[in-house]
């Protein structure tokens, strides 16, 4: 057989991690990488987390999997804990990022069908976005390297530019159901949505009857020094998709919603095998319980800004390389110039020396460590991409 056993649909590179401790991985042959990916926003205790790990081997001895069909005792209290630190009413827990904005995608619809208005469907969504690779939500991005060879797809979304307000208001018309986006883009390039096209789209959704959907997937839970990311533009959504750092390293999302926009969610209307199972639900109260401790999103924000700092002073060392820095609390990118390809600089600063990050669009050098680092983590990033700079600058010339 020329196929690997794993379907080959990554670009999987040498990195082979066996073991993480705090902010590093281990490889097969004992190498150490400094992880500044974290699973891309995943790992957002970084690895091994104490709590974490007691939590998961005491919640598998006791009981992992029910039927939805039984009461769940965890999954209510995990609930409730979301719905008192946020703006929703209710929650739908999921296994993943693109499952929660799948449910986010079918109640906004169900919302304007309970309300007799079936032809309000469609959503309008924004370049450059990334909402997963399920059939629902490639079908709200523009993105060919996505859509490409599935089509055909799901009727019923209109992509306009993102942070364009006047492009977003002239696509609305009798058949629209709201607006779906991330407040920071994550995979388009690190670009966080305009405070005033933010606000716009709110403002839109409560004068025609449309709901705000966001998805925080990415940007979400404290990533950006805040519960929330939209907490830091003074606007709620209707209905909200969180998934990565909720689980902090174990698979879990979730689509939290208002009362008035979960109307139409009702008995036989959405529903998941492994969705909400006790472990998965002890696990996102211990995630929570840290993240909602003291001190923890402080800590977030004077990290993030330590970091953006010393990145913003590296940069007049490698001006041919570097453009700027952007995005929000420890969710950051890079902006490289041009004549470097920030892929290819993920690759040399990974096999040379031992950093590890990723890429998004526009050429950007995407930076999520851990929530839990600290000055010495910095100090050992910028040394690291610093130090790559000048090799990868070096190959490049030779």
């Amino acid at each position: 057989m020329s196929i690997t056993p794993l379907m080959p649909v990554y670009p999987r590179c040498d990195v082979r991690p066996v073991r993480g401790e705090g902010c590093y991985l281990i490889g097969e042959r004992g190498e150490r990488y400094l992880d500044f990916a974290s699973g891309i926003a995943v790992n957002l205790l970084g690895h091994g987390h104490p709590k974490l790990v007691k939590t998961i081997a005491d919640q598998a001895a006791t009981l992992m999997h029910i039927s939805n069909l039984y009461g769940s005792p965890l999954g209510e209290e995990f609930a409730q804990k979301l719905v008192d630190n946020s703006f929703a009413d209710t929650v739908f827990f999921t296994n993943s990022g693109a499952e929660a904005v799948e449910c986010a995608i079918k109640t906004a619809r169900r919302y304007h069908y309970a309300n007799g208005q079936a032809h309000r469907h469609k959503i309008i969504s924004f370049d450059n976005a990334f909402h997963g690779r399920t059939l629902g939500t490639i079908s709200a991005t523009s993105q060919p390297k996505m859509r490409d060879g599935f089509e055909p797809l799901l009727p019923g979304f209109q992509v306009v530019p993102f942070n364009d307000l006047d492009a977003a208001l002239a696509a609305i018309d009798d058949n629209t159901a709201g607006f779906l986006l991330e407040p920071v883009q994550g995979e388009g390039g690190v670009t966080p949505a305009t405070a005033e096209f933010l606000t716009g789209l709110r403002k839109a959704c409560d004068e025609h009857g449309l709901l705000l959907i966001l998805d925080e997937v990415q940007c979400g839970y404290a990533r950006t020094g805040t519960f929330f990311a939209h907490e830091q533009y003074g606007v709620k959504p209707d209905i909200m998709a969180v998934a990565k750092g909720i689980g902090a390293g174990f698979p879990l999302g979730a689509c939290l919603a208002t009362e008035e926009a979960a109307k139409g969610m009702v008995f036989g209307t959405h529903g998941s095998t492994y969705g909400g199972n006790p472990l998965a639900m002890a696990v996102g109260i211990a995630v929570l319980e840290e993240v909602l401790a003291d001190g923890f999103l402080e800590q977030v924000t004077a990290m993030g800004a330590r970091l953006r700092s010393a990145l913003e002073q590296m940069i007049p060392n490698h001006d041919d390389m570097f453009e700027d820095v952007r995005g929000m609390g420890l969710m950051l990118g890079v902006k490289m110039k041009d004549a470097y390809d920030a892929r290819a600089f993920v690759g040399h600063l990974r096999d040379h020396h031992g950093f590890l990050s990723v890429s998004a669009g526009q050429n950007v050098l995407r930076i999520l460590p851990p929530l839990v680092i600290d000055e010495s983590h910095i100090a050992e990033c910028i040394e690291k991409i610093s130090a790559g700079a000048r090799s990868f600058a070096d190959a490049k010339a030779a």
